[in-house]
This record gives C-alpha cells, sequence and structure tokens, in this order.
C-alpha cells in the first residue's frame, strides 16, 4: 500500500491519518502535514495509525519532531498502530512522550 498522511483540522486538534509504509523515502511528506498541523496552533495532534502497516526509524524521527515541533503544552495521541509499529516506539522510550490508545476515543481527545 502506498504510503499517505491526510491531515483533517477540527477545533482545536489537528488529525492526521496515516496509511502504507512509512519509511525514509516518504518520511518528508510526513513531515510537511506536521508543519501544515502545526500552523494551525492545535492543542492536540492526533495520529490515526490504524492502516499505518510499518515504520522505519525515518518515521519515528518525524514523531520525534512532532513532539518538538508542536511544544511540550500539546498533546499527541497515537491512535490504531498495530504491534509492529508500536514496538520501535516503545523500544525506545517515546511511547513515554505521547498517548497511546488502541481506538480514537471522541470523548477523551476531542473534549479539550
Amino acid at each position: 500500500m502506498a504510503f499517505q498522511a491526510n491531515l483533517e483540522l477540527l477545533p482545536n486538534i489537528a488529525k492526521i491519518t496515516i496509511s502504507g509504509e512509512l519509511d525514509a523515502s516518504v518520511a518528508p511528506a510526513f513531515r510537511e502535514r506536521i508543519e501544515e498541523a502545526a500552523e494551525a496552533s492545535p492543542k492536540r495532534l492526533v495520529l490515526v495509525m490504524n492502516d499505518l502497516e510499518y515504520m522505519s526509524s525515518a518515521g519515528l524521527r518525524v514523531l520525534v519532531f512532532a513532539k518538538q515541533k508542536m511544544g511540550a503544552g500539546i498533546d499527541i495521541y497515537v491512535v490504531g498502530a498495530q504491534p509492529q509499529v508500536v514496538e520501535p516506539i516503545r523500544q525506545t522510550g517515546f511511547h513515554h512522550s505521547v498517548v497511546m490508545l488502541d481506538s480514537y476515543d471522541a470523548e477523551r481527545i476531542e473534549n479539550v
């Protein structure tokens, strides 16, 4: 499956739905979506990863960039990540910097 990163701006929330394989060749496209999201000054960044099949270290670096770009006061939610995507996030300890959710919980995420 080809990589896609679609940005949706909601009140106070930037939601990026990611699918396919996130590797070094497409990491710049993901980074662009992060930069667009940051320009909207959301209170939360939601990364929906249900259909993300693979994430390389380059993709993980973009997640770290997202945390830096959004700032310490912005919560980042990683939603629906598959085990092969969760594993590198946990191995690096980055799961301590984001909120990991199995599914999109509108009650929890959207009540900012």
